[in-house]
């Protein structure tokens, strides 16, 4: 599923560049959250979860993740995944590898989004359903 994979990191690097504002029109009972916990397996794999709530939109929903350390200028796209948009709370679980750049176990952000693609015209509008800030910590597991 490399596609899968691509797709998502693209997601999740546009979200972050289109965030800087928050979520604008956003409905209140829509929301993401993130665990304080998130976690660094042997191979170098973090993964992040949380829950989300959002309703149908006109286009697919995603909850995109990233986490910085040490330098909050520095952002790393990890994973992403298709939400399901119900009106119900649902869980999340991002995973991914950073590239060159090493994480450690300890206090790390995390910036989590619930981000649509909205049919218009030739290129889809972005429209988020909700975003969080989350100071987390990092366990080895």
């Amino acid at each position: 599923m490399p596609t899968r994979l691509a797709l998502a990191a693209a997601l999740g690097a546009v979200a972050l560049l289109c965030v800087a504002g928050g979520p604008a029109g956003a409905d209140s009972s829509e929301a993401v959250t993130v665990d304080t916990t998130g976690r660094i397996a042997s191979d170098g794999t973090i993964t992040l979860s949380g829950s989300y709530r959002c309703t149908a939109g006109t286009g697919p929903v995603f909850v995109s993740s990233s986490l910085s350390q040490s330098d909050a200028r520095v952002k790393h796209g990890i994973g992403g995944g298709v939400a399901q948009c119900d009106g119900a709370e649902h869980r999340w679980q991002n995973s991914g590898k950073v590239g060159s750049e090493t994480l450690r176990t300890g206090p790390a952000h995390v910036q989590a989004s619930l981000m649509e693609l909205r049919p218009s015209g030739i290129a889809p509008l972005l429209a988020f359903h909700g975003v969080t800030d989350q100071d987390i910590t990092l366990v080895q597991g």
